[in-house]
């Protein structure tokens, strides 16, 4: 909240993510049709900012919903995009959506899930490709944390043929989620994640995917033995309403062989 006659909370927060996205006060404020004068104001405290312009801002900087509310909090103003359960009655039309994508990919794998990674629903055949690795009870402790339990090595690590590309892959990405967010949850995860032991010497690398190479299908191990191989499609809501619906994403596994296609297509595993 604003201090001693001064707003330099949200000044503070307005300042951190404009050098999140590397713009100077003077292009922001011709993005968001703003006064630079104001917006420096703003930055150090002096004025306080009006709701609208606050939301302009925001959206030119494409701060998330959740972090767009802590802004207007900070400047004392209510916020301005709902947060609501997953299971609140105005979110059945999403719950409904989801449940048919997931229902229409099968027999192939889908998850949805949330920001931090948690879980929020899976299809059968996803569940039943989780069962055929026994993990860690302790992985499996409300809130199911995809990350976590996908890459540990009491998880489901040991079923992934190339480990190693694949961790360096959601690695990249939370960093690209860290840095639109600027999430210290995330952070946390991902220096979570880059301590796990992964294999050595899987085409050379060590846990990340250089930025001149091609990631390839994510291998498994299949239950009744072989390889079964993915590629994903990841996707989210265009035109979220609420910060729930806008940090839910969905990732659909495809395979990537005909192998794998005939081995699903027979209600494998």
């Amino acid at each position: 909240m604003a201090k001693a006659g001064g707003y330099e909370g949200v000044g503070q927060l307005l300042r951190a993510w404009r050098g999140r996205r590397r713009l100077t006060q003077l292009e922001l404020a011709l993005d968001a049709e703003v006064s630079a004068r104001h917006l420096s104001f703003v930055e150090t405290g002096r004025s306080k900012p009006g709701r609208e312009m606050l939301l302009r801002v925001a959206e030119k900087l494409q701060i998330p919903f959740r972090e767009r509310n802590q802004l207007l909090l900070a400047a004392g103003h209510a916020p301005e995009y709902p947060e609501r359960s997953f299971e609140d009655p105005e979110l059945a039309p999403v719950r409904e959506s989801l449940d048919r994508i997931l229902a229409a990919h099968e027999p192939y794998p889908a998850v949805v899930f949330d920001r931090a990674w948690n879980l929020v629903a899976v299809n059968a055949p996803m569940g039943e490709l989780a069962a055929t690795v026994e993990i860690d009870p302790a992985l499996l402790e409300p809130p199911i944390n995809l990350l976590r339990t996908g890459l540990h090595p009491r998880g489901f690590a040991p079923l992934i043929v190339n480990l190693a590309e694949w961790r360096g892959h959601f690695l990249q990405r939370l960093a690209q989620q860290i840095a639109i967010s600027g999430d210290d949850d995330l952070r946390s995860l991902m220096d979570e994640v880059a301590a796990y032991p992964v294999p050595e010497g899987e085409n050379g690398v060590a846990g990340e995917v250089g930025s001149g190479e091609i990631l390839g299908p994510v291998r498994l191990r299949a239950p009744t033995g072989g390889e079964w191989s993915f590629f994903g499609m990841f996707a989210g809501f265009d035109t979220p309403f609420e910060v729930t619906t806008s940090e839910l994403a969905i990732e659909l596994l495809f395979p990537a062989d005909r192998a794998t296609a005939e081995a699903l297509g027979k209600g494998a595993p």
